[in-house]
């Protein structure tokens, strides 16, 4: 028998979890389904000192899990499992899991999206453990205050985050494996002319060092091979973020990179009674604060959209 719910919530970050709240609180009686990475990025996030409301700093998972505990205390049924087939061709809303199927009569989507690693085994540990590899200098940068750093992209998100961390570390190595950047002009002239940032065209990285934390990076010419080292104490990739929309393919609309599109101003997707929140509908901001206050507007959306069709 088919779990059914007025609001189905995908996904469990802070857009799925404050959706969840507002949600709850006007007796809407949501049920989560809580994807491979219950809690979304911020449980790979060791400190979080910029979200509003913890002056001494949080770690992610710390922070999840309060999210978590104030959603289920205002009656959120959490469900442990992903979503892999949808139908939005008719209401209520169905969602295939692998364990369990899911009919909901408005249907917020939280699915997130994540950031692109190298794949390189040290660059995952050092990244799972806090040790120093992390993909948004906005939220990580302040620990890394008058060190030497590195980040890794070509695009416009490489030079802004590259720019951003001169605020605060001593010096930013800029790495790039092709000889020209694909960032708008404007961008990299401002991020070459910057006398902390220093950039290695034609260079890959092939290992992060380090035990407990990153102490280099080691270094490969894409033209002729030769390989170096660099001692660098914090990497930052900016090689991009994948929405994790996939399973909507065909059935919202989405930008050219998978994106899903809402109304201006509003969590509405091309879909009645589908509504997007957090990152998988925003690839400007990507912060926590900003993904809970569109789970906000998506609950507010959704109730509102229940009132008058249902």
């Amino acid at each position: 028998m088919p779990t059914h719910s007025r609001v189905l919530i995908l996904g469990s970050g802070p857009a799925g979890y404050t959706a969840a709240i507002y949600a709850a609180r006007a007796s809407l009686e949501p049920v989560m389904v809580a994807g491979p990475e219950p809690g979304g990025q911020l449980t790979t996030t060791t400190e979080v000192e910029n979200y509003p409301g913890f002056p001494k700093g949080i770690t992610g998972p710390d922070m999840m899990e309060e999210f978590r505990q104030q959603a289920e205390r205002f009656g959120t049924q959490l469900h442990y499992d992903m979503g892999v087939r949808v139908d939005l061709s008719r209401r209520p809303f169905v969602v295939e899991g692998e364990a369990d199927t899911y009919h909901g009569d408005a249907l917020i989507i939280a699915t997130g999206a994540s950031a692109k690693w190298l794949g390189l085994p040290n660059e995952q540990r050092l990244r799972m453990s806090g040790g120093g590899v992390t993909a948004c200098a906005t939220c990580d940068g302040a620990f890394y205050r008058n060190q030497d750093v590195a980040v890794i992209g070509g695009g416009d998100t490489a030079m802004e985050e590259a720019t951003f961390l001169t605020r605060m570390c001593r010096s930013v190595h800029l790495i790039h494996r092709r000889d020209t950047f694909r960032a708008s002009k404007i961008m990299q002239t401002r991020a070459i002319e910057n006398p902390k940032i220093t950039v290695h065209y034609n260079t890959e990285v092939s290992d992060v060092l380090g035990g407990d934390r990153v102490v280099g990076l080691a270094l490969r010419d894409t033209v002729n091979g030769a390989t170096r080292e660099l001692p660098v104490t914090g990497l930052f990739l900016a090689i991009g973020h994948q929405p994790n929309s996939e399973i909507f393919k065909g059935q919202l609309d989405m930008d050219e990179t998978g994106y899903l599109k809402v109304r201006p101003g509003s969590t509405y997707t091309n879909v009645p009674g589908v509504f997007a929140c957090g990152d998988v509908a925003d690839k400007v901001y990507r912060q926590a604060v900003s993904a809970a206050g569109t789970g906000c507007m998506a609950a507010i959306d959704a109730e509102r959209w229940l009132a008058e069709h249902l």
